[in-house]
Order: structure tokens, then C-alpha cells, then sequence
């Protein structure tokens, strides 16, 4: 028998491996689904994620050594607030997201190497093509057993392109939509520092005075229940006084348990120690009427440019007519070119490297079938865009007026509790002195203190639902601190900015409109 050629019992022996190679991929991957079960977390993974968000938490962020002004409030919930962070992340991941796919509009470049095999040489047999008969001569090879081919072939399609240019203007249109959540999720930032700090301003000033009243109370609850134990009086008298004390103490328990939870929150916006104790300064600004001197009209309009609701609308109608066009290209046929060089090792090949070249047009006819529902989901898509987008409009209009409304009751409000607080105080202090000179019970002196410090919260009350209002009514209008960049400015530069930002607002000032001017890009 005669033996086979020396090459191919080479290659027969080199054949081996690649079949082993395969066997043993195999054998691993079975084994590999076989072991997989789920893993909980242990306790130290849990504790190291924990420390290490902590630690990016309080990275860089400044100590604070003094008393807290509104405006340090409001510029380390800007800089250090986690939420704050998560929306400038989420604009800026939206950005790049468009940066990228401005890439997918260039043309393609495809670089490739591979390699093949066969346990078998490729042999075929001819037959003659006009007499249908078996060729007389002998099989014959054409391809060796393995080869290594590599190739760089340069592609565009103008159909793909199209796709990825309005896709493009998609993304670039959902990025600014970020940036106007973003402007959105600061005003309400700062509203909430506004009306927390408030909070914690009157906890401060009201502390002392909660603590004594509490104590005297009391101290003449414990004599009021001596007394009717002793009956010195008649029995109904020191009752009705207990009940007038345990009236005030729980009045004045409930003040203080809801001013208590004031520091926590301000700590939580400004991402300040919870245990650290924050001494806050009253600000000299309260709201006055001055945003009710302008007029509603020009309010209207200025807040159809700014407002951050309005503006992501029209964004997302914008996007709705892209996706139309996106509808209408795909029923174009497709155009694609692409030139490329090619090479193989392949001994039987005359010409191992060759350049080829192409091109190619093609349509789906079937979706041609499709086509009228798929333009009239996408000018349905359109009209749903157009209508949220009024409705949005009446929305902010209706939020304008309404923040407006709100505001001129608070001032109102504000005044009017300035005015009872001051007169409580006053009887206060009278109260004080017919005591001293037993003209009048002390049942009454500390019901007249704790009518005092009630009206002084309330006052304070006034003061952040005021606060409240304004910051309600510049969302609206879709005012905020202009800041450069916040990321590279220091927290005393963005605590300036700020600073002038609420002494423009506090005057009832409106920036003037320009015309094609971007808004709210830190």
C-alpha cells in the first residue's frame, strides 16, 4: 500500500491540536455554566463599597470654620450636594453620549486578519461543458489545508449616514435637555436651602427662649399638682391650671420637635457633618413687594424664554420631527461604495494580494408595505410632541401666576406676623413686670411667653414660606445663578456669585432677553 505524501502527513499531524484546542474549549465552557451560582456580597465587600462612597463624598469638600451665611448655604449645596452632583453627571454623560455618536456619521475602516483550517485537502472533480462527462483528468487541489488571510476595506454607506446624522442631532437635542433638568433640579435646590436655613434661623433664635419656658412650666406644673395634693385650694382650680400648663408645654414641645429637624435637613443640602453645630446669621434680606412692580406681561414672556420646562418641550419636539425625516429616509434605497485590499498565504494563489472594489444599491421592497403607517405613527408622534408642548406652556403660565399670587400673600403674611409678634412681645414684657410685682399669676406670665415665642415662629414661619414663594416664583421664570464654571470656582468665588445672584432677586431686577443666547450652560 502506498504510503501518503510526507506534507500531508505533516499537516495530519499538525491537524491534531487544533482539534484538542477545540475539544478543550468546549470541555471549559460546559464546566464554566455547570459552576456558575449566585454570589451574595459579604460583609467586608459591602463595607468597602460604603467607605469608598463616603470617601468620594467628602472629597474636597471645605471644612466650615465660622458662622453659615444664606449665600455659603446656597453655594455648598451648589458645589457638595450629592443629588446636585448626580444631575451635572448625568448632563455631562449626555454630552458625551452625542460626542460620540458624531462618530457614527464617518465612513468605516475595517482592518481583519483570520485563519483557517481543514483536516482534509480541498479536491474537486470537473466534468466537460458540452458533454456533460467526467473530465479525464485527475482530481486536482485549489486551496491549501490552512491559510492566513488579513484585509483593510474602506466602507460608506450613504444610507447609514443619513440614519446617524439625524441620530446625531437627536442626541445632541437630548443633551441639552439634560442641561435644562439640570437648571430645574437647582431651583429646586435652592428653594429648599432657602427654606430650610430659615428654619434653622428660627430654632436658633427660639432655642433659649423654648428651653426657659419649658422649664418654668414645668416647674409650676409640678406646684400646681403639690397644691392639689395638699388642698390648699379648691380641687377643680389647680387642675384647670394643670391643663393650662400641660397646654403650653405641649404647644411648646411640638415647636420645638419641628424646628429640631431643620439643622439635619440644611446638613443633608449643604453635605455638612450631621453632628457638627451650625451657627447660621439671620440674613438682613427679607422679600419685599418689588417683583410685584413688574409687569405680568413682561413676567409672561420672560418666562417662555427661560423656564426650563418650556424649553425642554421644544427639545422634544424638535426631536419628534427628526425622527419623522429619520421615517422617511429609511424608504430611500441604499447606496454603499467600500474599496479595500486584500492577502492570503495561500500557496495555490497566483496573486496572494489584491485590491478589490464595489459598489452597491439595494431597497427593501416589503418595507414599502409599511411605509404609510410608519409616516403616520412618526406625524403622530409630531402632533403629541406639539401638544404636550402647549400644554406645558399653559402650565408655566398657570405656575407663573399662581408663584406670583403666592408671593404677594406671603409678603402680606410676613408683614401682618411682624406686626403680632412685636405686639405678643410687648405683652410679654409686661407680663414680666405685673409678676415681679404679683399683679398677675405666673400661669399667665408663661402663657403670655409662650403666646410670645409662637408668634415669633410664626414669624419665621413667614419669613421661609416668603423665601419659599420668591424661589417659587424665579423657578418660574427660570432665573439662577450665573456661574462660569462651578467645578474650578472656589466655594468664597461661587459664595460671591450667589451673593449677587440674591441681591439681584431680592431688587425684583429681570435680566434682559438677547436673542439667540444659551441659558443656564455653566
Amino acid at each position: 500500500m502506498r504510503s501518503a505524501p510526507s506534507h500531508a502527513r505533516g499537516l495530519s499531524s499538525a491537524g491534531r491540536f487544533p482539534r484538542a484546542l477545540a475539544v478543550l474549549t468546549v470541555l471549559l465552557a460546559v464546566s464554566g455554566c455547570a459552576s456558575l451560582k449566585p454570589e451574595a456580597l459579604t460583609s467586608d465587600e459591602i463595607k468597602m463599597a460604603v467607605d469608598a462612597d463616603r470617601l468620594a463624598l467628602s472629597k474636597d469638600v471645605e471644612a466650615l470654620n465660622g458662622p453659615l451665611t444664606l449665600e455659603e448655604a446656597i453655594a455648598r449645596a451648589i458645589r457638595y450636594n450629592a443629588a446636585r452632583r448626580l444631575k451635572t453627571m448625568e448632563e455631562a454623560f449626555a454630552f458625551g453620549t452625542f460626542d460620540a455618536q458624531r462618530y457614527d456619521m464617518l465612513p468605516k475602516l475595517v482592518a481583519s486578519a483570520g485563519y483557517r483550517y481543514r483536516d482534509e485537502d480541498l479536491i474537486t472533480r470537473s466534468e466537460d461543458s458540452v458533454t456533460g462527462k467526467p473530465s479525464l483528468a485527475n482530481p486536482y487541489i485549489s486551496s491549501d489545508r490552512s491559510a492566513t488571510t488579513t484585509g483593510l476595506v474602506f466602507s460608506w454607506s450613504l444610507l447609514d449616514f443619513g440614519q446617524s446624522y439625524f441620530a446625531a442631532k437627536q442626541s445632541a437635542d437630548r443633551a441639552l435637555i439634560e442641561t435644562e433638568r439640570r437648571r430645574k433640579a437647582l431651583h429646586n435646590l435652592i428653594q429648599d436651602v432657602r427654606t430650610s436655613y430659615w428654619r434653622v434661623v428660627a430654632a436658633q433664635k427660639l432655642k433659649d427662649d423654648l428651653g426657659a419656658t419649658i422649664k418654668e412650666a414645668e416647674a409650676a406644673l409640678t406646684q400646681a399638682r403639690q397644691a392639689e395634693t395638699e388642698k390648699l385650694r379648691s380641687p377643680l382650680e389647680p387642675l384647670r391650671y394643670q391643663r393650662q400648663m400641660l397646654e403650653n408645654l405641649h404647644m411648646l414641645e411640638l415647636i420645638e420637635q419641628e424646628l429640631s429637624s431643620a439643622r439635619i435637613e440644611l446638613a443633608t443640602l449643604t453635605h455638612l457633618p450631621y453632628a457638627q453645630a451650625v451657627e447660621v446669621v439671620e440674613p438682613a434680606l427679607v422679600p419685599d413687594s418689588a417683583w410685584l412692580n413688574i409687569p405680568v406681561e413682561k413676567m409672561e414672556e420672560f418666562a417662555l424664554q427661560r423656564n426650563p420646562d418650556i424649553r425642554e418641550s421644544l427639545y422634544n419636539t424638535r426631536i419628534a420631527r427628526l425622527e419623522t425625516r429619520r421615517t422617511i429616509l429609511k424608504l430611500f434605497p441604499g447606496l454603499s461604495f467600500n474599496y479595500g485590499h486584500q492577502h492570503s498565504d495561500d500557496r495555490y494563489l497566483i496573486n496572494q494580494s489584491w485590491n478589490e472594489a464595489g459598489a452597491q444599491i439595494s431597497l427593501n421592497l416589503l418595507g414599502l408595505i409599511s411605509a404609510p403607517v410608519q409616516k403616520r405613527l412618526a406625524d403622530a408622534g409630531v402632533a403629541l410632541a406639539d401638544q404636550k408642548r402647549m400644554a406645558t406652556q399653559m402650565a408655566v403660565l398657570t405656575q407663573l401666576h399662581l408663584a406670583r399670587l403666592q408671593y404677594a400673600n406671603a409678603a402680606h403674611a410676613l408683614e401682618r406676623s411682624q406686626m403680632i409678634a412685636q405686639v405678643d412681645q410687648r405683652i410679654a414684657e409686661h407680663s414680666a413686670h405685673l409678676e415681679s410685682v404679683e399683679k398677675q399669676s405666673h400661669q399667665e406670665l408663661i402663657a403670655n411667653r409662650t403666646a410670645a415665642i409662637l408668634s415669633t415662629l410664626r414669624r419665621y414661619q413667614a419669613l421661609s414660606n416668603a423665601q419659599a414663594a420668591a424661589s417659587r416664583l424665579q423657578a418660574s421664570l427660570g432665573l439662577e445663578p450665573v456661574i462660569a464654571n462651578d467645578e474650578k470656582s472656589s466655594l468664597k468665588e461661587l459664595t460671591a456669585v450667589v451673593a449677587q445672584s440674591l441681591k439681584t432677586w431680592e431688587a425684583g431686577q429681570l435680566p434682559e432677553l438677547k436673542a439667540n443666547s444659551a441659558v443656564g450652560k455653566e
